[in-house]
């Protein structure tokens, strides 16, 4: 729990910017439309070079040195952009925070100190702590900018850091046992695997669109809301929140139309097509307040509907072993995205105003579509541990054949030196209690 509020203050932080940064630049030393989408997007390009590369550090020295000095860095380039009066100092404070790349580790620490058999829930949790910490980034954002300025919310995500760092010391435990865990953290050897599977290439350039998407729009929004409305940047909540409330409300029945009626495809689709059809409307009525709200809440309701379903798409079509790996490089695809869309969105801002950036972020969601069309209809499976303890390899490939043998088992890959049986199963025909009767426990202290 306390690793998820850690995470969620850390996005919470990097995302309130993005609703007030475009016209709090504007008055910034040195500052082109081109440098504005670096600043907004900059973090993406070196949050994505070192997550995994700290995730692996911490399987060698420990979880909590590892979060520390990440929220040490995060916590410098917070300051440092606070303190800047040009737009060069903002971007190097925007690259530091990224640097402080320890998403995936806390994933890692998350997995240690939770038993396998609640560790999914434990993972939802973290999801939807942080779904709610970026919706609420964007009411808070322009709230804390009428009150403290920009300056004041790098301030303010600083001191959040800190006070992540002073939960991590003094609350959150040490793992009794620190290990590799292939359902939340990148396997080196598996890369290969996963990165030339065409299906999980798919899901990784879809995440890096829809945030591509993201970032570039935040780079026109509060300039074509401000023009549209007449509400100043720090009064712009004022329309936030209803949107996102209401976008939440009607994105509701198609996750239910997706994961419960097993319709996650077209409901994927029409989700892209819902995106680029806001995008559209936004750049060719974002003069008019109505349609601008109305495109807004299709907007927040396909983004917040694809946030929810690309994890699940790849746990459906992953490796019952590769799901640490496929999410590590679908996390830096994320990343990446949010790069690209600062970078080109402020670029074409400066070249061809608000229509530009709109006409880009439509296009990118079309490209996307045409990816996404022939992706397989995956199978509604899910991942699932089982503690099994320690065998030889012989005994671990007959227990392959024994598990395969359960009603609503999948797959399975068992891991001898491990203990740990990866499964994809049917959840709505899964024999639990036959699965129970193969269950060793092996973590008796861990913390649920």
């Amino acid at each position: 729990m306390f690793l998820s509020v850690i995470f969620a203050m850390r996005m919470m932080g990097l995302f309130m910017i993005y609703p007030v940064f475009t016209v709090y630049a504007e008055r910034l030393r040195g500052v082109t439309p081109l440098t504005i989408g670096l600043a907004l997007g900059g973090y993406g390009l070196s949050q994505a070079i070192f997550q995994i590369p700290f995730g692996m550090l911490s399987d060698r020295i420990g979880r909590k040195p590892v979060i520390t000095f990440g929220l040490l860095i995060f916590t410098m380039g917070s300051a440092i952009a606070a303190m800047s009066d040009s737009i060069h100092g903002v971007i190097f404070g925007r690259i530091l925070q990224g640097a402080g790349a320890v998403g995936s580790t806390i994933l890692a620490m998350i997995a240690d100190l939770t038993r396998e058999e609640h560790r999914t829930k434990a993972m939802a949790m973290l999801g939807m702590t942080i779904g709610a910490s970026f919706a609420l980034a964007l009411v808070l954002g322009p709230v804390l900018n009428g009150w403290i300025g920009v300056h004041g919310i790098f301030w303010l995500t600083g001191g959040l850091a800190l006070t992540g760092e002073v939960v991590l010391i003094t609350v959150v435990p040490r793992p009794a046992e620190m290990r590799l865990h292939r359902d939340a953290e990148p396997v080196p050897a598996l890369f290969k695997k996963v990165l030339t599977d065409g299906q999980l290439l798919r899901l990784d350039f879809a995440v890096l669109a829809l945030h591509a998407i993201l970032t570039a729009s935040f780079v026109a929004l509060p300039i074509a809301l401000r023009d549209a409305s007449g509400l100043d940047v720090q009064h712009q909540w004022y329309l936030y929140l209803p949107v996102l409330v209401v976008s939440v409300i009607a994105m509701a029945p198609f996750i239910i139309l997706a994961e419960k009626h097993r319709k996650i495809k077209p409901v994927f689709l029409g989700a892209i097509l819902a995106l680029a059809g806001a995008e559209l409307t936004l750049m060719e009525w974002h003069y008019s307040m109505v349609t601008a709200i109305v495109a807004l809440i299709v907007f927040f309701a396909a983004f917040t509907l694809m946030e929810a379903s690309l994890p699940s798409l790849i746990s459906k079509m992953v490796p019952p072993d590769g799901k640490g790996t496929a999410m590590g490089v679908y996390s830096s695809s994320q990343f990446l995205g949010i790069f690209i869309g600062g970078t080109i969105g402020g670029w074409l801002y400066g070249r061809h105003g608000v229509a530009g950036v709109f006409g880009f972020t439509t296009l990118m969601a079309l490209v996307w579509f045409l990816f996404a069309v022939t992706m397989k209809t995956p199978r509604f499976l899910t991942s699932y541990l089982l503690n099994v303890g320690r065998l030889d390899e012989a005994q671990a490939q007959g227990l392959v054949a024994r598990l395969t043998q359960v009603r609503g088992v999948a797959e399975a890959v068992v891991i001898a030196g491990e203990g740990i049986a990866y499964l994809k199963v049917d959840s709505k025909i899964l024999d639990e209690e036959a699965l129970a009767a193969f269950s060793t426990p092996i973590f008796p202290n861990a913390n649920s």
